[in-house]
């Protein structure tokens, strides 16, 4: 199932290049000393802060050191790649849910700006090069330039879309699963807003989209997966705790990861949040965007 996302990303070294260097010259620093002194491991806590671990994540680990008699500085690099995995690998599989010969729907989130239009439009493409029957539902019905952004997308991706400017999102949604039950549609990837400025507003309307879902495709919804950009490092993390507040996230994706000093965030959203990050977005290209596999991730991270 989904070859095109398994295909294995060579590049991810360099993508993560501007996060890996956070970590690597503090590491190399730690890995000379003869042992964890109690000023060894104030920087490395830092280190780890600054590299977008989180206060919490980065004092849990140090404190592991600290009470640890076996292990030394030139080993710090096995122990957090194992810490690191844990961190991962308890916050669920990083599969993308799918059934084969049932319509599987995909409730995509997060704020403006995070990335989702691109996202569903690389998606849409992905699966399309899977073979599958893909339709998009423009759930951001009030602002034009999502409407149109993602329209664009559709037409690059070679999939259908429902849009209905100006109108109720739910009533997109609606429509847009009525369709995809009549025509044997494989794939329905849904858009909604990210306005966080009235999060009552919010919370109103993507309940109201839920509701929907539950009501006329109770057995379909697959993933509500929210968007976070890279770049917003730990605001991605509050990000997702408000969507969580607001919708049943089921996991993350991870966008302009190629140009972030802040990928080890998915390892602060793993911890607090236990949602597994599935998908990541690696470049501009229509293509840029792979699955998310946690122990090439850590090895491209920490350069094992």
């Amino acid at each position: 199932m989904f070859e095109f996302f398994k295909e294995k990303f060579d590049n991810l070294k360099n993508v993560l290049r501007n996060s890996t260097q956070n970590l690597d010259g503090a590491i190399s620093s730690i890995e000379d000393e003869e042992d964890f002194s109690d000023f060894v491991l104030d920087d490395m806590e830092d280190m780890l802060i600054q590299a977008d671990l989180g206060v919490s994540l980065a004092s849990e680990l140090t404190d592991k050191l600290r009470k640890s008699s076996n292990i030394k500085p030139v080993q710090v690099k096995s122990f957090l790649k194992e810490e690191f995995l844990k961190i991962l690998n308890s916050a669920g599989a990083t599969e993308l849910n799918y059934k084969p010969n049932e319509l599987n729907i995909y409730f995509i989130t997060g704020v403006n700006g995070a990335g989702k239009t691109t996202l569903i439009g690389k998606l849409a493409y992905q699966f399309k090069q899977e073979g599958k029957k893909v339709l998009i539902a423009a759930g951001d019905t009030f602002r034009a330039a999502a409407e149109e952004q993602l329209d664009i997308w559709s037409k690059r991706a070679g999939a259908d879309i429902v849009r209905k400017d100006k109108i109720d999102p739910a009533a997109v949604v609606y429509e847009a699963i009525q369709k995809a039950k009549a025509e044997n549609y494989d794939i329905l990837l849904i858009d909604t807003a990210g306005r966080l400025q009235n999060k009552f507003n919010l919370m109103e309307e993507l309940n109201k989209i839920k509701s929907v879902i539950d009501k006329n495709a109770p057995d379909n919804l697959r993933e509500s997966i929210i968007v976070i950009d890279a770049n917003t490092g730990q605001n991605g993390l509050s990000q997702a705790k408000t969507f969580k507040e607001i919708t049943n996230i089921t996991s993350v994706a991870l966008t302009k990861l190629d140009g972030s000093a802040k990928g080890a965030i998915v390892l602060a959203i793993a911890k607090e949040l236990s949602l597994p990050v599935k998908l990541i977005g690696v470049g501009e290209k229509i293509s840029d965007i792979k699955s998310f596999n946690a122990e090439d991730f850590i090895n491209a991270l920490l350069e094992v």
